[in-house]
C-alpha cells in the first residue's frame, strides 16, 4: 500500500505540474476533428467487450460516451492488441487508452495517466472442483496463465510461490479455456473482469479468497498531450461529483467503485 500511495501522490502532483503547459494543442485537435479516438482490447468484460450481436458495451464504454457527450464530441473506438497498446498510442493510432489499464510506475514512464477512476486488484481463479487450492498460500507446483502485457504478469511474481510455468494469452477468455481443460491450474486476472467472467459460467470456476495486489485503473494519454488529458479529467471529476460515475458503476458492478475517498 505504501508503494501505491507514493504512486498516487506522484500522479496527482504530475496533474498539477502540467496545468501550466496545457496549451499544447492536443484538445484543440480533438475538438476540431469532432471525435476522440480510444484504443482498447474489445474482449475485456466488463470494461469493454463485444456482445453476441457485435455491439461494444462495458463500463469504460459508458463512461467514455458520457464524457464525449459532455464535451460535444463523438467517441470512436479502435480495437488493438493489448501487448502493443502503448506502442500504438505513441504511433498516434488513437488519442488515448481507456480500457481498465492499471496504473504502474513503469507505465507512468511511458504515458501520461489520468487520476485513478476505479480501484481494482488482481485475483486468482481456479477450477471449481479443484480441491488442491483453498487459499493463495496453497498455490504450489502450479501452472499459471494471464494476459500478455497485463499487470497480471507482475502480480504472479507477488505470489508466495512461483509457478512452474507462466503462459501468456492474447486475452483472458483463452486463458480460461486452458484452465477449464486442465492445461493450467490458475488464471491471474483483474478482479472486476474475473468476477464478471465466472459469473457468466456458474459452477465452472471459483476465486481464491483475497487479492494478490490492489491496483488503480487510469486513462493513458501520450506524454505531452496535457491539454487533452486535463479536459477529460475535469469532465470525469464533474461526473464523480454529480453522481454520473457512481450510476454507471452500479450498472456494471452493482456497487460504486468510483468514489476516490474509498481508494
Amino acid at each position: 500500500m505504501k508503494k501505491l500511495s507514493i504512486l498516487l501522490s506522484f500522479l496527482v502532483l504530475s496533474l498539477i505540474a502540467v496545468t501550466a503547459f496545457a496549451g499544447d494543442g492536443s484538445w484543440n485537435m480533438v475538438k476540431k476533428d469532432g471525435k476522440l479516438v480510444i484504443g482498447l482490447d474489445d474482449s475485456f468484460p466488463p470494461m469493454g467487450y463485444r456482445q453476441a450481436d457485435g455491439k461494444l458495451v462495458g463500463f469504460d464504454i459508458d463512461a467514455a460516451e458520457e464524457v464525449g457527450k459532455r464535451l460535444g464530441i463523438k467517441i470512436e473506438w479502435q480495437p488493438t492488441a493489448w501487448d502493443g497498446v502503448i506502442h500504438s498510442l505513441d504511433a498516434k493510432k488513437f488519442d488515448c487508452i481507456w480500457n481498465g489499464m492499471t496504473i504502474t510506475a513503469e507505465r507512468a514512464k511511458q504515458v501520461a495517466f489520468s487520476k485513478p477512476y476505479i480501484m481494482d486488484g488482481q485475483i486468482a481463479i481456479v477450477n471449481f472442483m479443484d480441491k488442491r487450492f483453498k487459499a493463495l498460500k496453497d498455490l504450489k507446483n502450479f501452472k499459471a496463465g494471464t494476459q500478455k502485457g497485463s499487470s497480471g504478469i507482475e502480480a504472479v511474481k507477488k505470489l508466495a510461490n512461483a509457478p512452474t510455468e507462466l503462459k501468456e494469452y492474447e486475452d483472458y477468455p483463452k486463458a480460461l479455456l486452458d484452465l477449464e481443460a486442465g492445461r493450467i491450474d490458475v488464471v491471474v486476472v483483474d478482479n472486476v473482469t474475473g468476477r464478471d467472467m465466472i459469473a457468466k459460467r456458474p459452477g465452472k470456476f471459483r476465486i481464491l479468497p483475497g487479492m494478490i495486489s490492489k491496483e488503480p485503473f487510469g486513462i493513458a494519454f501520450r506524454k505531452g498531450d496535457n491539454a487533452l488529458r486535463n479536459k477529460v479529467q475535469k469532465t470525469l471529476d464533474k461526473m464523480v461529483k454529480d453522481g454520473a460515475m457512481a450510476k454507471i458503476s452500479r450498472k456494471w458492478f452493482a456497487e460504486d467503485l468510483t468514489n476516490p475517498k474509498k481508494f
